[in-house]
């Protein structure tokens, strides 16, 4: 393996969970995730040699990890209307209560637009509005107007 190759590979390691959580936001089937995985693998390695360091490599990452999902997405909306998001990620030590509250609020999440998904999918992953706002190519307070009236949705969601 050359060098080119290892550092991609690390990169790769570094950011793997990052990677199957963008694949798992926009699918519930585990080998539509697995596929959205290489094609994401494809399209970063594919952009390997373009990235110039300009932004972070995570910034970088979810970009390229967003516009994929997003493309896939709309192409399974063509071919069938009902698109469901039911994977949620409690962790082992979680009770039966929050494993259910976690797997609810990925459903409430699924009914958001792909904009409004992925813009919440980086306020969980824990990024910053800065981040964000590199990542999806629109203005910090944009972000925060989006995050607001996101938030107020998904709460309005739990009321029903």
């Amino acid at each position: 393996m050359n060098a080119k190759e290892q550092k991609f590979m690390e990169i790769i390691r570094r950011h793997e969970r990052t990677l199957y959580t963008v694949c798992y936001m926009f699918s519930e089937d585990k080998d539509e995730v697995d596929d959205l995985y290489q094609d994401i693998l494809v399209r970063l390695w594919q952009g390997f040699d373009a990235f110039e360091g300009r932004s972070d490599v995570k910034t970088w990452i979810y970009r390229v990890s967003l516009n994929c999902c997003i493309n896939f997405s709309r192409r399974q909306k063509k071919r069938r209307e009902d698109f469901h998001l039911d994977a949620a990620f409690p962790t082992e030590g979680d009770s039966l209560e929050r494993k259910l509250q976690i797997k609810q609020l990925y459903k409430r999440i699924n009914t958001l637009g792909l904009v409004d998904r992925s813009v919440i999918l980086l306020w969980l992953e824990g990024l910053s509005y800065d981040e964000m706002s590199a990542i999806l190519g629109i203005s910090v307070k944009n972000v925060s107007f989006k995050l607001v009236r996101i938030k107020e949705q998904l709460k309005k969601m739990s009321n029903l």
